[in-house]
């Protein structure tokens, strides 16, 4: 169709993995999602919820004022702060898809800019960018522990000016490799010049309990993006939101869609937001499933193991080559995805999220397997 923008065509459609298993249970550990459902009372609320007081032929609310005002409660809560986060710090989107979207569109589009990259990083950042017509200039980083080659950024940021860097977009742990932001990419965050927006993607902050946002009074040009589909167990719900300087956050408003959150996923949210120390209680028996996988998993001598700040592990299988890694690492997951289990390949590696006792149990035991049949 002569109307469709030449550069879609060279695009791919988001395909959920679909897996029917001969086996049971069906071990989902490639989503990065909690693997506890809400609890039943909190279920039971909601559906209380929906049937007495949400009108279904009626828009759900538009400003997400009740909220952005439990949100900014939880984040002064779980931070220490100068000066406190209010409700003009907030701004709630469909997930952070939504967000980094809206940021994109506030900054970049139309030739205005481009954006900064460290891969491997989440895929979505480079994706958005691509639909939007957007360049995103890619970085490498260190094969030991994953930090970002900061010579290169440098670089990238001084000599691309045809649209320039706008936006340098991190992940604080990152994914897929589970690493923390280093106090030398922090540092050279805190001297980018002002007029390049720096977002922090903290989704995994309930695991990593490690934030910038006590610094974002100092850096107007900082945003950090969180969501409620990992630690809170909403990622059915798709709700994500953003904490900014407040002209920031006027921006993102004006660009969001109307009624972007179902009535029904703002109250989800709100309910998670006042349960959160019953749903909360889940982190540290993932933390503790996480250190008993990761010392599993790194006791085989043809893997290679990264400790994780996030509900998620990150290996490599020890190879000679980059192209038979490649090929060794799509044969891991479909044996996996054989047994029941399933992983995924992404980055140059695999990333396992962190199940429940029996699926890490049966995850582990499926590895072994693989790797001994190797």
């Amino acid at each position: 169709m002569e109307f469709i923008r030449s550069d879609i065509a060279k695009l791919s459609a988001y395909a959920p993995e679909v897996f029917e298993s001969p086996t049971e249970p069906l071990d989902k550990l490639d989503a990065n999602e909690s693997p506890f459902d809400l609890p039943l009372e909190i279920k039971e609320k909601l559906a209380w919820h929906y049937q007495h007081f949400l009108a279904t032929n009626r828009y759900p609310s538009g400003s997400h004022a009740d909220l952005q005002e439990a949100i900014a409660n939880y984040v002064n809560e779980s931070a220490s702060l100068d000066a406190a986060i209010t409700p003009a710090h907030i701004s709630v989107g469909n997930g952070s898809d939504e967000l980094i979207r809206s940021l994109l569109i506030a900054t970049c589009i139309g030739g205005e800019g481009a954006i900064l990259i460290a891969q491997p990083t989440f895929s979505v950042y480079g994706i958005m960018a691509q639909t939007l017509g957007i360049p995103a200039v890619s970085v490498g980083r260190s094969l030991t522990d994953f930090a970002m080659n900061l010579s290169e950024a440098e670089e990238a940021i001084a000599q691309t000016d045809n649209p320039p860097i706008r936006v340098v977009f991190v992940v604080h742990p990152n994914s897929p490799t589970a690493n923390p932001l280093t106090s030398a990419e922090l540092d050279w965050l805190r001297r980018l010049p002002e007029h390049i927006l720096v977002v922090i993607d903290e989704a995994y902050f309930e695991f990593s309990q490690t934030s910038v946002v006590g610094e974002l009074p100092q850096h107007p040009n900082w945003v950090v993006l969180r969501t409620f589909s990992k630690a809170f167990r909403l990622a059915a719900h798709r709700v994500g939101y953003c904490i900014a300087h407040p002209q920031l956050i006027a921006a993102l408003e004006k660009i969001r869609l109307p009624y972007n959150l179902t009535a029904f996923s703002q109250a989800a949210a709100l309910v998670a937001l006042n349960h959160r120390q019953l749903l909360l209680q889940s982190i540290p028996t993932i933390l503790s499933e996480r250190e008993r996988l990761f010392q599993a998993l790194s006791q085989h001598p043809t893997l290679q193991v990264w400790q994780s700040a996030a509900n998620f592990l990150y290996l490599r299988l020890k190879t000679a080559t980059p192209e038979i890694a490649q090929e060794q690492h799509s044969q891991f997951t479909q044996a996996l995805k054989a047994q029941g289990t399933l992983v995924r390949s992404t980055g140059g590696g695999i990333r396992i999220n962190v199940g429940s006792r029996e699926e890490n149990t049966r995850a582990q035991e499926r590895v072994e397997a693989f790797l001994n049949r190797e």
